[in-house]
């Protein structure tokens, strides 16, 4: 299959982060762009306003007649969250139109070029979209697709300029092991951030998590390059050649690390020299051995040192991910798609780092049902670093209730100065009645819709 064949693509799904980006890419590149989603959001309106035609009733009639009458020149892109039973997903697949997955046709779009794969069961959005800001500040033709909405451009998709080879252009992709997706790119460049257990309701168990990156890896080309997460166990299974890195340690290090007027500042040390005195704005252990590893797919690329610094210095961070909604010298509001344990860990620590004189107040919205039975006992050891923890019932995206699993699994174990349980109708109040000059909201629902009623109410204190 080649996408030259198609005329018009119809996404079932539209609003998701990776979704959009690529009905942007159909959209940009001259192709008629439909789609469907369950819930009007911020996403789905962005697409409209391009130009590109949305509903939100499942209903087959609601499909443009153009796109129904030509099943041989219509692609259908689908998310795996759409049900089996959804009236257009049964009616599109019975009436012979070509049905793909994101993640298939994500592959076939970033084999025309020279791609680079991000992947990690956390780290990837933002250093992916490190990678792809200092490429594109650096004047590399580029495309990229990202899972977060980059707060220098204001979206999850880069454009590249137009090239007679496409192979001369690079493709950041972010290489996702949810539902094993990332088995469909065959990077020349990776980067694996780390390898723990998630997506377990997908998995089953950790084993299979790691064999599935083991795969990721066996499919670098062979003359490509592995940038590697120091202490992974991924060297034997790719013929790439592989290079280490982390915080303090590997082939591409940090160095002489400090604060400096609540910034991260550090050196970057690698194979062929020191880059000194690169700032971030976004803030973070983790996002500094991120950043770590986006520049050494860089130096990889023939980057200067220069660039890397001048770029870094302007990187603006992704939505959601340690992102400062109120920073004022009387309080703090931030706030971070952090659902795992070891990413509420970076965070607090972080945190606490930036603003050691100041009492840490976090609230905490798990999400899903398996991942709070998988990892309780490391979200309630994480959220401990904090000084007082508020904690929200459960976000359960995709999944229906399962018995005996509440955010109580969690609660019971947290070791703060104080802890409480609220609902969100509740948490307003909460947090007036708390007094907190430092705030953090932790979690990948919907926790960011309260964003700017305690917004108001640290500036009202």
């Amino acid at each position: 299959m080649t996408l030259d064949q198609f005329k018009y693509i119809y996404f079932l799904g539209i609003g998701g982060i990776g979704m959009s980006a690529l009905a942007r890419w159909f959209r940009v590149n001259g192709y008629e762009v439909a789609g469907y989603d369950k819930t009007p959001t911020a996403l789905t309106s962005a697409l409209q306003t391009e130009g590109i035609s949305i509903h939100f009733l499942e209903d087959v009639e609601q499909i443009p007649v153009a796109f129904r009458q030509n099943p041989a020149e219509t692609l259908v892109i689908y998310t795996p969250a759409v049900p089996k039973t959804h009236q257009e997903y049964v009616y599109l697949t019975e009436s012979g139109f070509t049905l793909q997955k994101r993640s298939q046709v994500l592959g076939l779009l970033a084999g025309q070029m020279k791609t680079i794969g991000v992947a990690g069961t956390h780290g990837k959005t933002t250093t992916s979209s490190m990678v792809a800001h200092i490429l594109r500040h650096s004047g590399v033709n580029c495309a990229a697709f990202l899972g977060g909405i980059t707060n220098n451009y204001g979206t999850n998709f880069l454009l590249n300029e137009p090239a007679d080879d496409l192979r001369s252009v690079v493709c950041v992709v972010e290489a996702d092991e949810f539902d094993r997706s990332f088995l469909t790119l065959f990077p020349h460049l990776a980067i694996v951030t780390s390898t723990d257990a998630d997506h377990l309701d997908i998995y089953g168990a950790h084993e299979a998590v790691l064999e599935s990156f083991g795969l990721f890896v066996s499919q670098i080309e062979p003359d490509g390059t592995l940038f590697m997460k120091k202490g992974l166990s991924l060297v034997d299974k790719t013929k790439a050649t592989v290079q280490e890195y982390s915080l303090q340690e590997g082939d591409y290090h940090s160095q002489n690390l400090r604060i400096e007027n609540a910034a991260f500042v550090f050196d970057l040390a690698h194979p062929n020299g020191t880059i000194t005195d690169i700032q971030l704005i976004v803030p973070g252990f983790h996002n500094v051995e991120n950043a770590v590893a986006a520049s050494a797919v860089a130096l990889k690329l023939g980057v200067s040192a220069d660039a890397i610094r001048a770029a870094l210095n302007t990187y603006q961070g992704v939505r959601r991910r340690f992102e400062y909604i109120l920073k004022t010298d009387q309080a703090v509001l931030i706030d971070d798609y952090a659902h795992h344990p070891a990413e509420v860990s970076a965070f607090l620590s972080s945190v606490k780092a930036l603003y050691p004189d100041r009492e840490l107040t976090a609230i905490f919205q798990p999400h899903l049902y398996s991942r709070t039975r998988d990892f309780a006992e490391g979200f309630a050891e994480s959220l401990s670093l904090a000084d007082h923890v508020i904690l929200l019932d459960i976000y359960p995206a995709r999944e229906l209730p399962i018995e005996g699993v509440s955010s109580e699994l969690i609660f019971s174990n947290i070791q703060a100065k104080s802890k409480r349980q609220s609902t969100k109708a509740e948490l307003v109040d909460v947090v007036r009645e708390m007094k907190s000059t430092l705030l953090v909201t932790i979690g990948a629902g919907d926790i960011d819709q309260m964003l700017p009623y305690l917004k108001e109410v640290l500036k009202d204190q």
